[in-house]
């Protein structure tokens, strides 16, 4: 504690508290109510949780004095009912089957240096096959562009499976077309005696359709079954077909 030491007497201003014990000084006030030096010191800023009942009573005054919130006092418009003709169609949307999932899928090559009646002898080869067997067939295949067709089969096959859900095994090479690219500039090509010719090189690519269809021994059995509905004989047993053209019992 310092002292001051000085001729003239200084005096000391205390600051009176009032309390339930009486005037004290403040600087010992926050001994009698430690709970509240705490919250004071530490919980300055926060906010106590106040009851639904103390709420709405704190926003009736505030409605009293003309300081309420602005969004609080907007009412709440309903919408005017529908009439019966357009709440059938609501109904009636609502209750639309769900969308069908694809059942196709369409790839295509890039444009490549190959004659489009070259490459149409490859469509025509696949066209119709299951994806696998038209694969097998570009494998072996002795044409310079079997090799980017099948990647481009095997490709096709993989997005079909992954993206658009269709079985890999019942894949067929619905359709298969050729289409022409842009043509490159024309060159000259030298020829004898002081002539020239022009040559060109064209491009194309090959777009495949690929649906869910038969495979081969699905096919196979389906073709021996129409070949064996086909027969009509007399032998012990009897097919259940009716006779054709029948000739009269009693021709005399």
């Amino acid at each position: 504690m310092q002292v001051y030491r000085s001729s003239r007497p200084r005096l000391l201003r205390q600051s009176v508290f009032v309390s339930s014990l009486g005037p004290v000084c403040r600087r010992h006030a926050s001994f009698l109510r430690p709970l509240d030096w705490v919250k004071g010191k530490l919980a300055s800023g926060i906010k106590e949780t106040q009851s639904p009942e103390e709420v709405q009573a704190a926003k009736e005054q505030a409605k009293k004095q003309g300081t309420s919130n602005v969004f609080e006092d907007v009412v709440t418009v309903k919408p005017p009912a529908l009439p019966r003709a357009k709440k059938v169609k609501q109904i009636a949307k609502s209750r639309l089957p769900p969308k069908q999932l694809p059942n196709s899928h369409k790839y295509s090559t890039a444009n490549f240096k190959i004659s489009h009646r070259k490459l149409n002898m490859l469509g025509r080869q696949i066209a119709g096959k299951p994806i696998d067997y038209a694969i097998l067939q570009m494998q072996f295949s002795e044409k310079r562009a079997s090799t980017r067709i099948m990647n481009m089969l095997a490709t096709a096959r993989d997005h079909a499976g992954r993206y658009k859900r269709l079985q890999e095994g019942k894949l067929v090479v619905a359709e298969a077309w050729v289409t022409k690219g842009k043509r490159p500039p024309t060159r000259i090509e030298p020829r004898g005696r002081g002539h020239y010719g022009t040559r060109t090189h064209p491009n194309s690519k090959l777009t495949v359709v690929l649906k869910e269809g038969k495979t081969i021994e699905e096919q196979k059995a389906a073709a021996r079954k129409k070949k064996l509905d086909r027969i009509v004989s007399a032998a012990l047993q009897r097919e259940d077909k009716p006779i054709r053209n029948p000739s009269p019992t009693w021709g005399w």
